[in-house]
C-alpha cells in the first residue's frame, strides 16, 4: 500500500484537533455562534478525512470515493461567513438566499468531476495511481477534475474570503459608532486568521494541481500541509476562547450613514458642546467600558442625536472622539509624571496597552514613548538655547 507517511501524521493531527474542538463545542450550551462553529468544524473534518484517505492509501479499497470531499470542500468559504455573520451581524439570521448562492459552489465543482466520476471503473482509477499503469487518456480526464474543481474552489473561495472580510470591517466600523473600547466584540484576530486560511487554501490548491502535473519543489507535501494545520489549531483554539456577543455588545448601522441631516447645525452645535463639557468636567472618558448608550443616558439625548453630531458636525465616530480626550490626558501624564506608560493606559481609559499605543500613534504619529522623549528633548533644547 502507498502511504505518504508526513501527510498522514499532519492530517491525522488535524483531525484530532478537530474532533477535541467539536467536543468542546457539544458541552456548550446551543446558540446560533456555536451551531455555524459546529457546521464549519464538521465541513473541516470532511475536508481532512478527504485528504486522509488519499495519503494514507486508503482509496485502494474504495476508489470510487476519491474526490467525493472536493464538492463538500467548496463550503468552507461560505461556512467561514456564515459564522463571522453569525458572530459581528446584528441582524438575526442569514437569508434563504444566502444559503441557496453558497449551494452554486458544490454544484459547479461536480461538473469537472464528472467525466471522471462517471467515465471510468475503479479499476480504470486505481491505475492511474501508478505511472507505469496509467492510461494517458484517463489521466487526462483526472487532470481536468482536479484542475477544475481547483479553479472553482478558488475563485469561489476567495468570493467568500473578501465578502468575510467587508463583513468584519463593518463589523468594526459599526463597533467604533457606539462603543470606546472594542477589542472583545471586534475580533481582531478572526481577520488575521481569515487572511492566513486565504493563504493555505490557495497555495494548496496551486500545489495540488502541481503535483497532478509532476511539478514538485522541496516542501511539496509538507509544509504546506503544516502550515494548515496551524492555521486550523490557531482557528479553533481562538474560536473557542471568543466570548459570545450579545445583541447589545455588536454595533448597530446608524440611521444617519443612508439619511440627510435631520438636525440644524446650531442643534448639533449644542449637543457638541454638552459633550465637550461631559468630557472635560466630569472625565466621562475614563470609563473603561464607556458607550454610546450610557453618553446618552448621562446627557439625556438621544443616541441618534450624538451620533448625527459626532459624524456630521464633529466628523468623527464616537470611538475616536471618546479615545481623543484619553489620548490628551495621556499626553499630559506622560510629560508631568513618571508613571509607567501601561499606567497611564489603565489610568485614562483604555483596557489595554497595544490599544493605547495603536490609537496614540494614530493621533500624534508617534508611540507614547516616543512622544514622551521628544518633548522632553525640545524642552531641553529650548532651555539650552
Amino acid at each position: 500500500m502507498n502511504i505518504d507517511v508526513v501527510q498522514t501524521v499532519i492530517y491525522s493531527g488535524m483531525l484530532g484537533a478537530i474532533a477535541l474542538s467539536l467536543v468542546d463545542v457539544a458541552t456548550r450550551e446551543k446558540q446560533k455562534t456555536t451551531t455555524f462553529l459546529a457546521g464549519l468544524l464538521l465541513l473541516l473534518m470532511v475536508n481532512v478525512l478527504g485528504e486522509l484517505f488519499l495519503y494514507s492509501g486508503a482509496y485502494q479499497y474504495a476508489p470510487g470515493l476519491v474526490g467525493a470531499q472536493l464538492p463538500i470542500r467548496m463550503l468552507l468559504g461560505p461556512a467561514l461567513y456564515l459564522y463571522a455573520y453569525a458572530c459581528m451581524s446584528p441582524n438575526k439570521a442569514p437569508s434563504q438566499r444566502t444559503y441557496l448562492i453558497a449551494l452554486t459552489g458544490p454544484l459547479l465543482a461536480i461538473l469537472p468531476m464528472l467525466p471522471f466520476v462517471l467515465g471510468l471503473s475503479s479499476e480504470q482509477k486505481l491505475a492511474l495511481a501508478d505511472p507505469l499503469t496509467r492510461d494517458p487518456d484517463h489521466y487526462k480526464l483526472a487532470l481536468f477534475m482536479c484542475v477544475g474543481t481547483m479553479l472553482v474552489f478558488i475563485v469561489f473561495t476567495g468570493i467568500y474570503l473578501v465578502a468575510t472580510l467587508k463583513l468584519h470591517h463593518r463589523h468594526c466600523k459599526q463597533l467604533m459608532d457606539r462603543f470606546s473600547s472594542i477589542e472583545r466584540q471586534s475580533m481582531g484576530w478572526f481577520r488575521v486568521v481569515l487572511i492566513l486560511w486565504g493563504i493555505a487554501w490557495f497555495m494548496y490548491s496551486v500545489e495540488y494541481v502541481m503535483v497532478f502535473m509532476g511539478w514538485r519543489w522541496f516542501g511539496t507535501g509538507v509544509v504546506l500541509p503544516l502550515f494548515e494545520a496551524v492555521v486550523l489549531v490557531a482557528f479553533a483554539h481562538l474560536a473557542l476562547k471568543q466570548s459570545v456577543l450579545d445583541e447589545s455588545e455588536k454595533g448597530k448601522p446608524q440611521a444617519n450613514d443612508t439619511r440627510a441631516t435631520m438636525l440644524s447645525e446650531q442643534r448639533m452645535a449644542q449637543i457638541a458642546a454638552k459633550l465637550e463639557k461631559v468630557m472635560l468636567e466630569d472625565h466621562m472618558f475614563m470609563e473603561e467600558e464607556l458607550s454610546l448608550n450610557k453618553l446618552s443616558n448621562a446627557i439625556g439625548i438621544s443616541e441618534n442625536h450624538i451620533s448625527e453630531t459626532l459624524s456630521q458636525h464633529l466628523q468623527m465616530n464616537f470611538f475616536h472622539f471618546v479615545n481623543s480626550y484619553r489620548i490628551e490626558l495621556a499626553k499630559t501624564l506622560l510629560l508631568t509624571t513618571g508613571k509607567l506608560v501601561s499606567t497611564i493606559a489603565y489610568e485614562v481609559g483604555f483596557n489595554s496597552k497595544s490599544t493605547f499605543n495603536t490609537a496614540f500613534k494614530k493621533q500624534t504619529g508617534l508611540t507614547p514613548s516616543a512622544f514622551k522623549k521628544q518633548q522632553k528633548s525640545t524642552s531641553n533644547e529650548k532651555i539650552l538655547n
